[in-house]
């Protein structure tokens, strides 16, 4: 029996504490143009399609190098003609990420801002696109990591049917933990992260595609690396064999990652696994007076933003420090206007770890916060 080298565990939004047996997975060198490896590659893509409850035969799956952003990217740079319009919902730090992206290419957008802790709301949406007949797209971030609030997709979707647009999600902290039915949804590209809540390791991003929409980007990307329909092509053409070189450990360690999420339960117990030990931290650490930026209605299962103790002094990093030392890595908060930080529970993380955790912070805020 191999005894597992880490020495503490990740409360992480990904990268995440993943399973001895993942890891493993990593320790054999493999070709990419081998057959068995291009074997890998194609079950990780029709497994991706049967989680997204969609079929071969109007859907795709496009694996792409790369962290999540570089997916994100990918999509936004490749899926936009010259005379498109993009509707963004901000939200957090990963909305206002496309605009960023948006706009280094000069794609065309119309942005709609909420508050970070408020849900997108539909009806906002549709006010705008009455006085923006000019808008042809609309993508929005799913679960925004930055605060742990997860958007209403359905309402938005049917938004989207009204006024025929193109649906981009990206669902990088809720795919895998959260039922999305890609078809039901009438979403065209969903972006999700191999480091996420499929419990894989960092290393590459996959767009699962409605193949209609997908042939009709041919010729519109924007960069060489990043083309979604060429990257989609070579792997037709080559049943799993990526356009350059792939990230072979990687891909290997997340069809592991998949065979134990099919082995574990699926979405259905993964995502109540995380939203049982979810609910624990947060009450937990609201007893000890860590408020969460997120309401209760809006919080996703993932990872929970925290404020500081009001009228108290907290120092966050003797606080990681100090928790790192006890088995725990924490996260800093992605707020600019709160001094926040977060506190992911996906990967190998269970509830007797969740006990653990409150038991730790009860220890350091009567002994270190005054």
């Amino acid at each position: 029996m191999i005894k597992d080298p880490n020495t503490y565990k990740l409360l992480t939004p990904g990268p995440l504490t993943t399973s001895l047996p993942v890891r493993l997975e990593m320790l054999v060198d493999r070709c990419t143009w081998d057959d068995d490896y291009k074997d890998i590659t194609q079950f990780v893509r029709r497994t991706l399609l049967d989680i997204a409850h969609v079929s071969g035969d109007e859907y795709t799956t496009i694996l792409m190098q790369g962290s999540g952003t570089f997916g994100v990217e990918s999509v936004l740079s490749s899926v936009a003609g010259g005379k498109d319009t993009f509707l963004i919902p901000v939200n957090g730090a990963y909305s206002e990420r496309m605009c960023q992206m948006l706009s280094r290419y000069g794609i065309a957008y119309v942005r709609e801002d909420f508050a970070w802790n408020e849900r997108v709301d539909a009806a906002r949406l549709e006010a705008l696109l009455a006085r923006h007949p000019e808008v042809t797209a609309l993508s929005i971030v799913h679960n925004e990591t930055t605060s742990g609030l997860i958007n209403d997709l359905e309402s938005v979707s049917e938004v989207v049917r009204r006024y025929k647009l193109l649906f981009i999600v990206d669902a990088m902290s809720s795919f895998g933990a959260v039922e999305i039915d890609m078809k039901a949804l009438g979403i065209d590209f969903l972006i999700s992260s191999a480091n996420k809540c499929i419990q894989g390791v960092p290393g590459f991003s996959f767009i699962i595609a409605r193949l209609e929409a997908l042939k009709a980007t041919e010729g519109n990307a924007r960069t060489v690396s990043l083309d979604l329909h060429d990257q989609y092509k070579t792997m037709e053409a080559n049943k799993g064999k990526w356009r350059f070189t792939s990230p072979t450990h990687v891909v290997a360690a997340f069809a592991e990652a998949l065979r134990e999420f099919e082995a574990q339960g699926g979405v259905l117990e993964r995502g109540s696994r995380y939203a049982r030990i979810n609910r624990k931290l947060r009450e937990g650490l609201q007893a000890l007076g860590f408020e969460p930026y997120v309401c209760e209605a809006f919080q996703g299962p993932v990872i929970t933003t925290f404020l500081y103790p009001e009228g108290r002094t907290l120092d966050f990093k003797h606080m990681h420090a100090w928790l790192k030392d006890h088995d725990y890595v924490i996260y800093p908060g992605k707020l600019t206007d709160r001094d926040t930080f977060r506190i992911g529970n996906i990967g190998e993380i269970y509830e007797e770890d969740a006990d653990r955790i409150i038991a730790l912070f009860t220890e350091y805020v009567k002994e270190f916060v005054k």
